[in-house]
């Protein structure tokens, strides 16, 4: 679960990438800019919640896990990789506030 939100975080970042890169050069929105304000903050907020509910189940596991087995190298990637996903959750959270901000203003 938190490894396919983060794929889904990852692919949504990148689409907003190349759609900027493709403003930038041809000057001309994909998306009415109207309703790119609107579906911008929506997704931050959707992306932003999902990773936090990843994350969180996700250390759970790693927890639980760590209880059981002994503390090895697989454990230290899987809690390394608990941690970037809430720092990924900490971006989208402050990308949303952002795009409150400019859109409700």
């Amino acid at each position: 679960y938190c490894f396919s939100v983060n794929v889904i975080g990852f692919v949504y970042s990148a689409l907003q990438i190349f759609d900027l890169v493709k403003y930038f050069i041809t000057k001309r929105h994909t998306v009415n800019p109207k309703l790119r304000g609107y579906f911008n903050f929506a997704m931050d907020q959707v992306m932003a919640y999902l990773l936090l509910s990843a994350s969180s189940s996700a250390a759970t596991t790693t927890h639980n896990l760590s209880i059981v087995l002994l503390e090895d190298k697989f454990m230290e990637i899987a809690k390394a990789s608990v941690a970037l996903s809430f720092v990924a959750f900490l971006a989208f959270a402050s990308s949303s506030l952002v795009s409150a901000f400019c859109r409700f203003n």
